[in-house]
């Protein structure tokens, strides 16, 4: 492989350190740790479950498959999430105290390129903010049911709760009442009972949030002779005392800051939600069309021939066909899902790296240490993998890093027309979508998801930006 250790005669001034990378990480990891605290419980029935829908898929796995829900993954996958990276920023903490505890004689770091380049790209400031911000919104993502302070599909009481503008507060009075919910208790005895019982429970809480009781939203109320009356827009209702929870404290005050939509739903909920479609699918996207892209391009340039010219033809041929044509014509034939959007998406968008990657594969195979490893009777896997798609990369990160946004935008587009992700599932896109009818009298449903959109491509926009003055040579020269 081509060594990828330099001299080392770079050196980073520490003059040069960015102002606010000092703060950043260990504010993040007091972040973390607050909600980590905040949320203790369930984050402890969050793996609870897990364990226990584990052992349930050992012992009874049709039973399993009769009460689990997608809608629990978010909450396991949020509870890995909130405990694996307040490790990984303690970690990074202890290594820079570490470094800046070494004495000033001791031996320096040999300057590879790797380490040439991510210290090039922590001069790049607003590459480095941008990043800040990238990693804030993916953490919202992965930490949607903790963050979000309704469920993105509540649908309750829309005389009360419908377009509400941003920083409402309204009333609820608390119903002794338990929240409806779809998965009943199996009947019988045994250990797969108990455990499917029990995870039964701990989905309850968790689509809950622990907050099992039913709340219904009021304009006003009053208490008189042991009868609660209480109006819901011009509607005027009465009930017993005895059906609220506590009727010493009947009502609590729950805040709307982004406002609701026409069905009552709390906008900064299903913006929060709808970050984890938008930002899953535009790294997944990403991810596979650049794996099939760096095959394609690396097989074709390697080998050469006709492998090469059916290749390419098949890439001029897919290029010069529109692509949103292609995506529309295969979502109205198969139906739109989230997963076809993503199959779809990712192979209409791998011809640009795969001409990338072989123009940079035909300039490296008769470079002098390809020739040095065909002569060493290495095989073509080994020659490809090990040497020439280690030293593609760079062209192939900045590619990958400019297409996330546009992706993004791609999805968004389709889920406005209808075309994408389907409601009630919350997206970006489908939000503003649904806010488009009444943009001017009820501006908020469409404003966030759209300002969240639009700070998303340009903070990807901004890192691939710094990501290829952080790779070029000539710009770390200039830099330096």
């Amino acid at each position: 492989m081509k060594p990828d250790t330099l001299p080392s005669t770079y050196r980073p001034n520490p003059a040069q350190k960015p102002k606010g990378r000092g703060w950043f990480i260990p504010l993040a990891l007091a972040i973390f740790l607050i909600i980590l605290f905040r949320e203790a419980q369930l984050v402890a029935l969050s793996f609870r479950s897990l364990i226990t829908a584990g052992a349930l898929l050992l012992l009874d796995p049709s039973a399993l498959g009769s009460i689990f829900t997608p809608e629990i993954t978010a909450f396991w996958i949020a509870a890995f999430y909130l405990t694996l990276v307040p490790s990984i920023l303690g970690l990074i903490l202890w290594k820079r105290r570490s470094h800046k505890n070494q004495p000033p004689d001791a031996p320096q770091e040999e300057g590879s390129l790797r380490n040439i380049s991510l210290r090039a790209f922590m001069r790049q400031k607003i590459a480095l903010y941008a990043s800040a911000i990238i990693f804030i919104l993916y953490s919202v993502a992965f930490l949607a049911p903790f963050l979000a302070p309704f469920s993105p599909y509540d649908q309750q009481d829309f005389l009360v709760t419908a377009y509400k503008p941003p920083l409402t507060k309204l009333q609820a009075l608390v119903l002794k009442q338990s929240k409806t919910l779809e998965i009943p208790l199996q009947e019988g005895s045994g250990i797969a009972v108990d455990l499917a019982n029990s995870l039964v429970a701990d989905f309850r809480a968790l689509k809950t949030r622990n907050l099992p009781n039913a709340i219904r939203f009021v304009d006003e109320y009053r208490i008189e002779n042991g009868t609660i009356t209480y109006r819901q827009g011009m509607r005027t209702k009465t009930m017993p005392v005895e059906e609220l929870k506590d009727p010493r404290h009947p009502a609590l005050t729950r805040s709307f800051i982004l406002g609701t939509d026409q069905y009552g739903r709390d906008i900064l909920s299903r913006v929060i939600y709808g970050s984890r479609i938008s930002l899953s699918i535009g790294f997944l996207v990403v991810l596979i069309s650049v794996t099939l892209g760096t095959v394609v391009g690396v097989t074709s340039g390697y080998f050469g021939g006709w492998v090469d010219a059916v290749s390419m033809r098949i890439v001029d041929v897919l290029i010069a066909f529109p692509a949103l044509f292609l995506i529309l014509i295969i979502i109205a034939t198969f139906g739109n899902s989230i997963y076809l959007i993503v199959i779809t998406l990712s192979f209409t968008g791998w011809m640009g790296v795969a001409r990338i990657v072989r123009s940079q594969v035909l300039s490296l195979k008769e470079q002098e240490f390809i020739l040095a490893a065909r002569s060493l009777g290495l095989s073509h896997l080994r020659i490809i993998f090990r040497h020439l798609a280690p030293n593609t990369l760079t062209p192939v990160i900045i590619a990958a890093t400019l297409r996330i946004g546009s992706i993004i935008l791609t999805e968004a587009g389709l889920s406005f027309l209808g075309l994408g992700v389907q409601p009630p599932v919350p997206s970006w896109g489908n939000i503003i979508n649904e806010g488009r009818d009444s943009l001017l009298n009820h501006w908020w449903i469409s404003t966030f998801p759209g300002i969240a959109i639009l700070i998303t491509v340009v903070c990807f926009n901004l890192i691939g930006d710094g990501v290829r003055d952080a790779l070029d040579p000539r710009m770390r020269g200039q830099d330096a």
